[in-house]
């Protein structure tokens, strides 16, 4: 078992492993009784097949458990591609979709509004080199023309900004080649706990992709797995979040380009809770679907 745990790392490629080794084994196992009543002179004892099944079934359930760091998929009507890959947003060559809650807040001094390791943190920080008050007024520039649903007193939100914005709300920021679009797909409370649902999310991504549309020229996109970080959406995992956010994207390209490419980036730590064979697998069928239609 500890040779297995170093070989296969997580939990889930351990499954996979076994599931795998066992079916292989199953199948090397029928073969040989068929090919063995046509040659059973000619056959190997039984001690040599033995060895070699085992370990053709090990090199099998090792092969499908290695973890897969990117998927390709090409769709043809409309003209797109849609990556999933393991990696930092932040590094990719590409337009940035970065996640918000729905007063825009940008404050993480001792995480007590926004949290320093979130997207909303790590953005500030990586695009704007910790100059929040320059992240701010690019804010309010591009939520000017976007009139707020409620005005929050201080007495009941003491920490964070006043102003909250219709969730689905699209802030396009900085400049070409890299703009971001900060979208707000969660309310945070006034205890400064951030909280979304599906429905949330779906329309926040539908709003997303109708402004990478207008803003984006079809130029490439990245993205992170948005909503598996502090916006309690704790009922959908990493697996089903990307399947959303990919069927979300699809259904909405299908009225009109978004963009000639989306890239999904996953966290390193987020690989083991999501099958990347089975996430290409199902692009895979997405994509024959729409070239049939």
């Amino acid at each position: 078992m500890r040779l297995l745990r170093r070989l296969c790392g997580s939990w889930r490629a351990r499954q996979v492993f076994l599931r795998n080794m066992m079916v292989a084994f199953g199948g090397i196992s029928a073969v040989l009784q068929f090919v063995g009543q046509f040659f059973p002179r000619s056959f190997p004892d039984p001690g040599t097949v033995t060895v070699v099944s085992v370990a053709a079934c090990l090199m099998w359930g090792l092969g499908r458990a290695r973890p897969v760091p990117r998927v390709e998929q090409e769709f043809r009507r409309p003209d797109m591609t849609v990556v999933v890959e393991v990696g930092d947003v932040f590094d990719q060559p590409a337009h940035l979709v970065v996640g918000f809650c729905d007063t825009f807040d940008t404050a993480t001094l001792d995480g007590a509004v926004i949290n320093g390791g979130s997207m909303q943190g790590q953005l500030s920080d990586r695009r704007y080199g910790g100059d929040v008050r320059r992240l701010d007024a690019e804010l309010a520039v591009a939520l000017a023309s976007v009139t707020p649903v409620v005005r929050e007193d201080r007495e009941h939100k003491p920490l964070g900004k006043l102003d909250r914005y219709p969730l689905g709300t699209v802030a396009v920021l900085g400049a070409r080649p890299r703009l971001v679009f900060a979208v707000a797909y969660s309310r945070i409370g006034n205890d400064c706990v951030a909280a979304s649902s599906v429905e949330d999310l779906w329309f926040g991504l539908s709003r997303l992709w109708d402004a990478l549309h207008r803003h984006a020229q079809l130029e490439r996109v990245a993205m992170p797995l948005v909503g598996s970080g502090l916006s309690r959406l704790d009922h959908l995992d990493q697996d089903s979040l990307l399947r959303l956010i990919l069927m979300s994207y699809i259904a909405r390209s299908r009225e009109g380009s978004v963009c000639r490419e989306l890239r999904v980036v996953v966290r390193p730590a987020d690989l083991e809770r999501i099958n990347m064979r089975e996430v290409a697998a199902f692009l895979s069928v997405l994509a024959s679907g729409l070239d049939r239609t």
